[in-house]
């Protein structure tokens, strides 16, 4: 009996999982594979660190990307630069009204930020990705083209940092190091 009880307890806890929050909890295996930092004009922006089931990034599988701020930015300016990242790698495969919708999930999924807060985004191939704020799940998005796209961003090999990129698989030793 007591050992059924552990068993229900257990299969409540992975039910409820999306609810908790925090992306760690619907990828409870995540190992750190690289991080780095990405500035812009000699001001470092954000930390990034993305996470694995240890067996390296691969589309085909879950990760996670977590990116903590060191500068205030406007949750506007963070859906520009995305969209206008996600327009540059898509090339002309992403229609306009991809972009429009595109845009209305990152605004409802995204926050103002101040220094010292966290956003990361669940990558849950063939169905979408979650994004979280502080550990708060804010979104949760059913478009699997829109979830590639957001992070191609990172870890496209034209990603705008090739060199942070290569931080993030693990392929490179962090500056200074």
């Amino acid at each position: 009996m007591a050992r059924r009880l552990r068993w229900v307890a257990l299969c409540a806890v992975m039910l409820a999982t999306p609810l908790l929050g925090d992306w760690r909890a619907a990828l409870p295996s995540a190992q750190p594979l690289g991080s780095g930092d990405f500035t812009w004009w000699g001001f470092r922006l954000y930390s990034a660190r993305l996470w694995t089931d240890g067996q390296g990034q691969d589309w085909a599988r879950p990760f996670a990307l977590e990116l903590l701020y060191h500068r205030a930015l406007t949750r506007d300016s963070l859906v520009q630069a995305s969209l206008q990242e996600m327009r540059r790698l898509g090339g002309g495969g992403v229609t306009p009204q991809q972009l429009a919708n595109w845009a209305q999930i990152m605004e409802t999924a995204f926050t103002d930020v101040r220094p010292g807060m966290r956003i990361a985004g669940l990558y849950l191939p063939g169905s979408g990705c979650r994004f979280y704020v502080d550990g708060r799940l804010t979104a949760e998005v059913q478009d699997a083209a829109f979830a590639r796209a957001f992070f191609a961003i990172w870890l496209d090999p034209r990603a705008r940092d090739p060199q942070l990129r290569l931080r993030l698989l693990g392929q490179a030793a962090e500056r200074g190091t």
